[in-house]
């Protein structure tokens, strides 16, 4: 026979205290508020390849300037900055719908190998960004011939 801790049942007020927290992260999720992520940021989808010799990202910016997209290589993190700007959002009228989102992006993936930061190459075409990280000479995949004997 196991011995089981008795608790005595929560107080109503740890109750109370955690629908409180739980609703604040809901509304904290849904207008924005600094810290939370919410269904109206911008975050870019990320493809990333491996081949033997490089990682290739690619990632969607559909209406972001190739000015506005920074890439940064420290170590075997490679990190995507930018900005989606609202469009229209000087001009006069009334909106009748706004779905789309924009805002500032960062996006951070770890390789998990030496890469050359030195011979990284990045370019941007219809909306795509593609950044080519070539592996460092001791990361890459070689095969040793077996011998007889």
């Amino acid at each position: 026979m196991a011995i089981i801790r008795w608790m005595p049942p929560s107080p109503p007020l740890r109750d109370l205290v955690t629908m409180h927290e739980e609703m604040n992260r809901l509304f904290d999720d849904a207008f924005g508020r600094p810290g939370a992520r919410s269904a109206f940021d911008f975050v870019p989808v990320v493809d990333i390849e491996e081949t033997a010799e490089q990682f290739v990202v690619r990632m969607d910016l559909p209406g972001v300037s190739q000015k506005d997209v920074k890439v940064h290589v420290m170590g075997d993190t490679l990190t995507i900055r930018g900005e989606r700007k609202q469009e229209g959002a000087e001009k006069d009228g009334n909106w009748l719908r706004c779905e789309r989102s924009h805002g500032t992006f960062e996006r951070s993936f770890t390789l998990g190998a030496p890469v050359r930061a030195d011979q990284v190459k990045a370019t941007y075409r219809d909306g795509v960004l593609e950044v080519g990280v070539p592996k460092a000479e001791e990361a890459r995949l070689r095969e040793v011939e077996v011998k007889i004997g």
